[in-house]
This record gives structure tokens, C-alpha cells and sequence, in this order.
């Protein structure tokens, strides 16, 4: 059963088309980046994916559930979502540890719910895994963007989610924060444990070693869709942006520049 399906899948607001004719399916076991320029409509895909909207036209199905047909608040549950509007959303006096743990309920704080000894030895370890055990004491909100990103991605994983999506993380991120990210990501993508996951980004310095499918798209509709080697390529990339790009690959990570 696929992760992920949308068929023909447009999606229309206020009569604006933002998607059009969308077909994209994710695997159990792949890892996809979704690349396009400022407006392409990569975050409403994510929205889509997440149960969070409702296409206009075709079918959306989400953990083999179709949207339309599910209680999306029982199918938000097996979602993990790494976004700023959830880091907007959490208190600022929270600790990073209660972040992780909320993350157990898809909840915002710790009061909602109880919580045992091994929820707080396994929020510990899912900030240690990321070596960022460090920040569990501290509140939130002075936390840097890269930590507070760490920290959302451990809370996270905290819910055990069937499907990982992840908008745009690395974005406000210095290159030291963005670095460790990837590395975490890597090291997330190459575990078989870790659920499918789809990763919006901008930039291709941001992908993953261990991604192993890419979706690209302009203007609301899919420009290549496959096998990363396959799909992310210099002239797909032009084609995505608009512009005359060059891709270069080392050791699994990518570069770009105009021509």
C-alpha cells in the first residue's frame, strides 16, 4: 500500500488554480524531496499530504486512507509534520524535553496528557541520537532556528508517525544548522525504521545522501518525477526554474549553479 497517491489531483483557492493535475505516488520505504521555485505549490502538496486541505478535483489517498472518506483528525495522528507554523504554535516557556514529549499526543503541551518514565528516557534519547541532549532544559524560545528545528524533529518521530513530512526545515538555518540537519536526515533516510518521508526544500545543498526520489515542480504542476539519479538533473532543474542551471554531484550531496 502506498504511503502516498494523488491522481489528477488540481486544488483551486478562491478560484486561483494552486495544483494542476497532479499524479505522484510514495512508496513504503522511499524518501522524496519535493524541489520548486517560491510559489510552485510545495507546500500545498504538503498540505494535501498531511490531511490539512482537500483537493479540488481527483483523489488524495494518505496511508491508504482517501481524504473525503477518513476523520482526518484520527489520520493527522499517524503523521509526523516538521513546519514553522507548529513551531509558531508552541509556547515559548516550554522546554525543548517537553516539546519532545508532547510530541508523544501530537499535542502543544504536556498537561494534556500523562506521561510515564520511558516516555522521558525516549525523549532524551531521540535528542541525544540528534546530539542535541544538551538543549532539554532550556525553553523554547531561546533556543537558536537549528536547535528549535532539531527539537521539532525529535518531537516528531516522539509519535512514532507512519508518514514524515518535512516543510522546508533547513529554511532561516546559518550553514552549521543546516549541516547538522542534513546529517540527521541522512542518517534518518538510511534507517529502514524510519517511516516514508517527503522533504520541501528550495535548495539542493539541502538533500539528503539517502533520499532516493525527487519530485519537481513549477507553477502547480509535476515539471519530473522518479528516481532521484534520474529526475534531479540539470536540465530538469532549468526547466523547473526557469532559468539555466548546472547540477553538480559529490559524494551524494548537490550543488547548483546558472550557466
Amino acid at each position: 500500500m502506498p504511503a502516498l497517491r494523488f491522481a489528477d489531483v488540481s486544488l483551486h483557492h478562491d478560484g486561483v488554480p494552486i495544483l494542476c493535475g497532479v499524479e505522484w505516488t510514495v512508496e513504503a520505504g522511499e524518501r522524496w524531496v519535493v524541489v520548486g521555485p517560491n510559489g510552485a505549490g510545495k507546500t500545498s502538496l504538503l498540505r494535501l499530504a498531511g490531511a490539512y486541505a482537500h483537493p479540488s478535483s481527483g483523489t488524495v489517498d494518505v496511508l491508504g486512507a482517501r481524504l473525503g472518506r477518513v476523520d482526518v483528525r484520527d489520520l493527522r495522528t499517524r503523521i509526523g509534520m516538521v513546519s514553522g507554523s507548529v513551531a509558531r504554535m508552541l509556547r515559548p516557556g516550554i522546554t525543548a524535553l517537553e516539546v519532545v514529549m508532547a510530541g508523544r499526543y501530537a499535542a502543544l503541551e504536556t498537561w494534556w496528557h500523562d506521561y510515564t518514565d520511558d516516555d522521558r528516557t525516549r525523549a532524551c534519547a531521540l535528542l541525544d541520537e540528534a546530539g542535541f541532549r544538551y538543549t532539554a532544559d532550556r525553553v523554547f524560545g531561546v533556543l537558536s532556528e537549528g536547535e528549535r528545528q532539531q527539537v521539532q524533529l525529535a518531537r516528531t518521530l516522539m509519535g512514532d508517525p507512519d508518514l514524515l513530512l518535512l516543510d522546508e526545515p533547513a529554511a532561516g538555518l546559518d550553514i552549521a544548522g543546516r549541516e547538522r540537519l542534513v546529517a540527521r536526515l541522512t542518517a534518518l533516510a538510511g534507517d529502514p525504521s524510519t517511516p516514508p518521508t517527503v522533504f520541501v526544500t528550495h535548495h539542493v545543498e539541502e538533500v539528503p545522501a539517502a533520499f532516493t526520489h525527487a519530485l519537481l515542480v513549477r507553477d502547480g504542476a509535476v515539471v519530473a518525477a522518479g528516481p532521484l539519479a534520474d529526475t534531479l538533473t540539470s536540465e530538469a532543474l532549468s526547466t523547473c526554474f526557469g532559468l539555466g542551471l548546472r547540477l553538480r554531484e559529490e559524494d551524494g550531496r548537490y550543488t547548483c549553479r546558472a550557466t
